[in-house]
């Protein structure tokens, strides 16, 4: 579903490229955010000898004794779907 936001100004002309000027910086820096997310992944990952997959899935049925690394580790997997969801909300705006 498509929506609109809806920014009033005086001065239209200055404000919608600095609008996309925003936009593209945020998303460059969320894609960043992502690539570093799935940095330490890839290093729990390397370290517990699973995928996240399977370790979100082991550690919600917990089947695998909570510990500081496992809770950082789910909350890597959290953050990395949060800034997916920001980026791809991003990708698709026009502002116009």
């Amino acid at each position: 579903m498509v929506e609109q936001v809806i920014v009033s100004t005086e001065s239209p002309r200055v404000l919608r490229p600095l609008l996309r000027a925003a936009i593209q910086t945020e998303a460059k820096t969320l894609a960043h955010g992502i690539q570093r997310t799935k940095q330490r992944l890839l290093a729990f990952e390397t370290q517990f000898g699973m995928s996240s997959d399977e370790f979100e899935r082991r550690y919600l049925a917990a089947e695998i004794a909570e510990s500081l690394d496992f809770i950082e580790w789910f909350g890597e997997i959290k953050m990395l779907r949060v800034l997916t969801e920001q980026k791809q909300a991003l990708d698709g705006a026009k502002v116009r």
